[in-house]
């Protein structure tokens, strides 16, 4: 998957592709959809596989002081979007230029002149040009003057609710990584490279895997039963695990982080990338007394996370 930044200097092999427009925070099932459709046309017409996306996200930029919200990190969403099989990610740098662009000069000069789209699949909900004028319908109509054809998809579904990225942050606030899934379709994961702790895990008789979660939306502080993976190095594979997110009351944390203790594992994992699944929640924060008591809530932790990956529930 080739990633191009700038819509105005587009190799001539980057450009004509059918591509899926929107922020795909989370590459949920609505946004599947979006890009199979995509997908679709790029079969008929013999053209690459797109997705249109921009960074820093649009609400980061006009909201810089707002609080973390993004479920995945560009890098996160890069690489699901490269397992779905895209074959050109726009990931447009959101600037005030691109801001400032009317919905007129966003289809002219991005989509047609920039990046030469052969067609266009948006959600019925797509908004789009300075003080979102633009919508779905109108894009469909200046398309049809431009020369690109438009696909507008419906929103996705179950009986529960939409899929939204809104509501999978509210399940992951209230500790529902198994609701989180089922709307998204895969496992919600926190990607990053492990940091130096302060090792009172490993002072303990478990030693974490730290990441920072700054930036990113908080799943609700507490601990989980986790999928590992490893992506790099000698120690790279599939492992199961116990997680703690939050700021470690007993210890009087400053920041919220990520500790992952990985079940059967000895290594140095020390600026390795790994990724976490959140799999199920077992409970809150909790400050204990002491550190015996601590070590006992642990292994009671371990033991019922074990319980829950040998058999865990399905996205």
């Amino acid at each position: 998957m080739r990633i191009i930044r700038d819509y105005q200097f587009v190799s001539p092999e980057d450009r004509g592709a059918s591509a899926a427009i929107g922020n795909f925070d989370g590459v949920h099932r609505g946004h599947q959809a979006v890009i199979d459709l995509a997908r679709k046309q790029a079969q008929e017409l013999g053209a690459p596989l797109g997705i249109v996306t921009f960074e820093p996200h649009p609400r980061e930029y006009f909201a810089p002081d707002a609080p973390p919200f993004r479920l995945m990190n560009a890098r996160t969403r890069a690489n699901r979007l490269e397992k779905l099989g895209v074959d050109k990610l726009y990931e447009l740098n959101f600037n005030a230029t691109l801001s400032n662009l009317t919905a007129e000069e966003f289809a002219r000069d991005v989509l047609h002149k920039g990046l030469g789209l052969k067609h266009v699949v948006v959600g019925e909900d797509f908004n789009f040009g300075k003080g979102r004028q633009g919508n779905a319908q109108m894009l469909a109509e200046m398309g049809a003057d431009l020369g690109f054809g438009v696909t507008i998809a419906p929103l996705v579904a179950d009986a529960k609710g939409e899929f939204s990225s809104t509501a999978i942050r509210k399940a992951l606030s209230e500790g529902r990584p198994e609701d989180a899934a089922r709307m998204l379709g895969h496992w919600h994961r926190i990607d990053g490279t492990v940091v130096g702790g302060d090792q009172r895990g490993r002072d303990l008789g478990y030693p974490t895997a730290n990441l920072l979660i700054d930036g990113l939306h908080p799943p609700k502080f507490g601990i989980y039963a986790v999928f590992v993976d490893v992506l790099e190095g000698p120690f790279k594979g599939s492992y199961q695990g116990a997680a703690s997110i939050g700021f470690r009351p007993t210890f009087g944390g400053d920041f919220p982080n990520l500790e992952t203790y990985i079940f059967d594992f000895s290594g140095d994992l020390y600026g390795t990338e790994i990724s976490v699944a959140l799999v199920s929640y077992l409970r809150p924060e909790v400050k204990f007394a002491d550190i015996e008591a601590l070590k006992r809530q642990i292994e009671d932790d371990c033991r019922r996370c074990r319980e829950i990956l040998a058999n865990p529930p399905q996205p």
